[in-house]
């Protein structure tokens, strides 16, 4: 049998021995990524946000008013309710140890997969207190019971000693959890950052009015931070201050916000809505019992649904004729908006919980918002008329903007007109095609011949592109290659690019394994970054992995992407008994057409990484920001900048200088 690449595979022994077995929380701690989403910056946070749930699941189901943060140190977050404690009696199936300790130590073992114990909850799976444990260097847990304070300490998932007893403590109730996220997990440079943990405490604060959450941070990690020390967090209002507090400092189209709270088939729905300025960028947070929900999911599904069906049924009752071919998009651009639902057992994609699933929650959710929609329509008719003008207005501009596009399609097409010589793909559905960007007629050449005619097209681009960051607006306007970029995918840039437009599925950015070429990749994702970012949000924009060494012995033959991969693979692939020939690729031209496909474009073959923006949300914001910062500093007009950031960072590859 021959491997990917067609070289014959060793011949080693496997049978029984061969199968591991995880037990306890090994498998967390091996595969950190299936609990958590990964082991970065997001990942860590994640920890907090799973204690804070349970905390929020006991003031949820009326068992807790407060909640108490503490950011110790860098690496060290204690979280404290006043619920009824985790329970500390021995566990029916495990004699020997105390329900604590199970709950702690075990997978899948909590008190809400019946709903005996919580009617609603964020907490279903019963891992996250487990995983959190797994994943720490050092956790605390101090229980107040029955009057009796209780006290177990773990280190990396594992009890250190069984539950003790501290001593009656009379006024006194909840559980305290105090953690170290474990370095060997996470990195060395592991730490909290208390903007983060601050707005994850705020938006709970926010989505439960019946709670209160007290912040505290050690003063010392707070430097110039606009995070305070200390503070109270209660807001009666609920999501209504939520938005008014995110939408401060935006123009709103809008007095009053869509706003309401209310109770369906024994479940809970909130929400608000407001129409931001065209030329404000919306957002929409969406919460299911106190979880964000980032990627959306089915009560989305049924908000959005509401809203359009709820504005299409006024345009009916109104005498517009225009109103019954409304999208989604067109009534529900440049808004900014918050929904909370709280339903009984909630089904998530993934342990991360970032999308709803329960099919159920669509219909509940247009059935929770759907009328009061229309009625709050129709009490100020003013107002309804406003948002029925605009979002027809939005429909007309979408239908100028496809007849656009299918003539720019036919003119890439059949004249082939373009400077930048675009060879098009023949598949129409969009989901299906790919667009590479390839640097000079040489490599587009190979890349036309190796790519597969159906569902690839290719682009060759001349050399380096403008730098957007650094050039001013009448450049880019004027700049021809940007143009043919933008005809060529279909879409306009800024504010005026729409993602219905884009005329592939991926946009893969294929240039040479070198430095001019790492150069040019970074020149097209900052274009793609300020010009059109949600191509980059939606997961549209990749980055092609073309080898840089090819190496043979005998029949065997292996691709290298760099130095460190080639000595790693000469180590691991090949024997010290024979030659090996080496290979380095000049670039793509260079590169014979078969093996560019096998390497590089060919879906089954070739590796593709994928360029990733932090979530507009409020846990991204920071995030953000710095991406922002750091291509203001890498690619803006300022030197100074570049020049700083070297020199900050020039130790970090001195090993590598050859001096």
């Amino acid at each position: 049998m021959a491997d990917l690449f067609g070289n014959n595979a060793a011949k080693t022994d496997y049978d029984a021995s061969q199968i591991e077995v995880l037990e306890g929380l090994e498998p967390v701690r091996h595969r950190p990524g299936m609990y958590i989403g990964g082991t970065d910056e997001r990942a860590l946070h994640h920890l907090a946000a799973e204690i804070l749930d349970n905390s929020m699941d006991e003031a949820v189901a009326g068992h807790a008013s407060w909640i108490d943060i503490r950011l110790e140190s860098e690496n060290c977050l204690s979280i404290r309710d006043n619920g009824r404690g985790i329970p500390v009696d021995p566990h029916p199936k495990f004699p020997q140890k105390s329900a604590l300790e199970v709950i702690l130590t075990t997978l899948h073992a909590g008190g809400k997969f019946s709903g005996k114990a919580y009617q609603t909850s964020g907490g279903l799976h019963g891992v996250g207190a487990s995983v959190v444990n797994a994943l720490s260097s050092l956790l605390e847990v101090e229980v107040a019971r029955d009057k009796t304070l209780y006290k177990q300490v773990f280190r990396r998932g594992k009890a250190e000693g069984g539950l003790s007893v501290l001593g009656p403590t009379p006024n006194r109730r909840g559980t305290l959890i105090r953690f170290e996220p474990d370095e060997e997990i996470f990195g060395d440079g592991c730490r909290f950052k208390p903007t983060m943990l601050f707005q994850m405490a705020q938006s709970k604060a926010y989505l439960f009015a019946g709670v209160e959450i007290r912040w505290h941070c050690a003063a010392a990690l707070l430097k110039d931070s606009k995070v305070p020390e200390e503070a109270v967090l209660c807001f009666p209002g609920g999501l209504a201050d939520y938005l008014a507090h995110s939408t401060a400092d935006k123009p709103i189209m809008l007095n009053q916000p869509f706003a309401a709270q209310i109770e369906l088939e024994g479940q809970k729905f909130e929400w608000a809505l407001t129409w931001l300025a065209d030329s404000e960028d919306g957002f929409f947070h969406s919460y299911c019992n106190t979880v964000p929900t980032p990627l959306g999911g089915t009560h989305e599904n049924g908000f959005r649904q509401a809203i359009v069906r709820g504005l299409r049924a006024y345009g009916e009752l109104t005498g517009s004729k225009r109103a019954g071919e409304l999208t989604a998009d067109d009534v529900l651009a440049s808004t900014a908006g918050m929904l909370s639902v709280f339903i009984r057992d909630p089904q998530f994609q993934g342990q991360t919980k970032e999308k709803l699933v329960t099919a159920e929650a669509t219909r509940q959710t247009e059935t929770a918002v759907r009328d009061r929609f229309e009625l709050w329509l129709t009490s100020e008719p003013e107002r309804a008329n406003d948002l029925l003008e605009r979002a027809i207005e939005r429909m007309e501009e979408r239908k100028r903007r496809r007849k656009e596009k299918e003539v720019a399609r036919k003119s890439a097409t059949r004249k082939l007109r373009l400077p930048g010589k675009l060879a098009d793909c023949s598949e129409a559905d969009t989901d299906q095609t790919e667009l590479f960007l390839v640097e000079g007629d040489s490599a587009g050449g190979s890349a036309k011949s190796a790519r597969d005619r159906k569902t690839q097209a290719v682009l060759p681009l001349r050399g380096k592109i403008l730098n957007v960051a650094s050039a001013t607006a009448d450049k880019l306007t004027q700049n021809q290659e940007l143009s043919d970029l933008g005809l060529a995918l279909g879409v306009k840039r800024g504010k005026d690019f729409s993602l219905n437009d884009l005329r592939y599925g991926k946009v893969i950015i294929m240039t040479d394994a070198d430095v001019d070429g790492a150069h040019i990749a970074a020149l097209l994702m900052t274009y793609f970054y300020r010009e059109m970012p949600m191509l980059i949000e939606q997961g549209r924009l990749y980055l092609a992995q073309p080898p840089l060494y090819r190496m043979t012995q005998g029949s065997q033959t292996a691709y290298a992407l760099d130095d460190d991969h080639k000595e790693a693979l000469l180590k691991s692939q090949f024997n010290s008994r024979g030659k090996v020939d080496i290979s380095r690729f000049k670039g793509l031209g260079e590169m014979p057409p078969a093996q560019l496909k096998e390497t590089t474009m060919s879906k089954l073959t070739r590796r593709l990484l994928q360029v990733n923006l932090p979530l507009r949300d409020m846990s991204g914001a920071d995030a953000r920001r710095e991406v922002d910062r750091l291509v203001t500093t890498l690619m803006g007009k300022k030197p100074e900048l570049r020049f700083g950031y070297i020199r900050d960072h020039a130790y970090e590859v001195l090993e590598d200088l050859d001096v």
